[in-house]
């Protein structure tokens, strides 16, 4: 009988562990003379912190060597823009949307203060939801000269009512001179996060009479960007500028 319950628990353990196999379905390389605008916008100016130093400036974008660079630099002329600096971001919203998969993005950030690039998720049915509804699942976000990122899922049960339980974010080490892969999971149970490759935070679902704890489980759109200060991140040393974010690829793949 002991021997059986051994192999069963090792049976078990195997399927627990197992890894399914991964197809890669879709990616951007930024290898051509200009960004696929059938795929990619460009982020607008808007209200948010993280949205309003966004530009459509063409000195806030660039390609080369098959890499999209997002550029934060200073406003030489208030006159026709009021803001201070001015940044550059791109999103797929409206355009594609990613659902059920493995994303990862390969970048390099470059160091200033008051600099605060950005890889994450939102609601593709942007009619649906009215934020923190539908959720927010942050796969990066660096602040300053950090040398660590930030991984975090916001929603109605994290933000509006203010639950820690389970745990909705972490922070893990990057090497903030150089690319690093940032990566989540997105299951219909949980959520996970990668850097590198290695697993280094899970967002799971959880039985709770609370509302809103795991909206997650639906098509997201994509958003790259850099920007500079905000509450969070904090002012901006115009000497740092300009600052660069440099996107290698992105992936995404989907399990069989």
């Amino acid at each position: 009988m002991k021997k059986i319950v051994l192999i069963l628990a090792a049976a078990f353990a195997a399927a627990c562990t197992h890894t399914p196999d991964w197809q890669l379905t879709w990616e951007e390389n930024f290898d051509g003379p200009q960004v696929d605008t059938a795929v990619w916008s460009r982020i607008p100016r808007g209200t948010p912190a993280w949205q309003d130093t966004q530009s459509p400036d063409d000195r806030c974008y660039g390609l080369h060597d098959g890499k999209l660079i997002l550029r934060g630099i200073v406003n030489d002329n208030r006159e026709t823009d009021s803001a201070a600096y001015l940044t550059g971001g791109l999103w797929t919203k409206g355009k594609h949307a990613f659902h059920r998969g493995r994303i990862e993005v390969r970048a390099k950030l470059q160091s200033a203060r008051g600099a605060w690039p950005a890889i994450w998720l939102m609601p593709y049915e942007t009619d649906k939801y009215e934020w923190p509804d539908g959720g927010e699942i942050d796969i990066m976000e660096r602040l300053n000269y950090d040398t660590i990122a930030y991984q975090t899922v916001h929603s109605h049960y994290t933000y509006t009512l203010g639950s820690e339980e389970p745990p909705h974010g972490s922070t893990s080490p990057i090497d903030s001179d150089g690319f690093n892969i940032y990566g989540v999971d997105m299951w219909p149970d949980s959520v996970v996060f990668r850097i590198n490759g290695k697993r280094t935070f899970a967002y799971p679902r959880i039985e709770t009479g609370l509302k809103g704890q795991f909206p997650f489980d639906i098509p997201q759109y994509l958003l790259i960007d850099m920007q500079l200060g905000g509450p969070w991140v904090g002012p901006v040393d115009s000497a740092d500028l300009p600052v660069e974010m440099e996107v290698d690829w992105v992936r995404y793949y989907q399990w069989k």
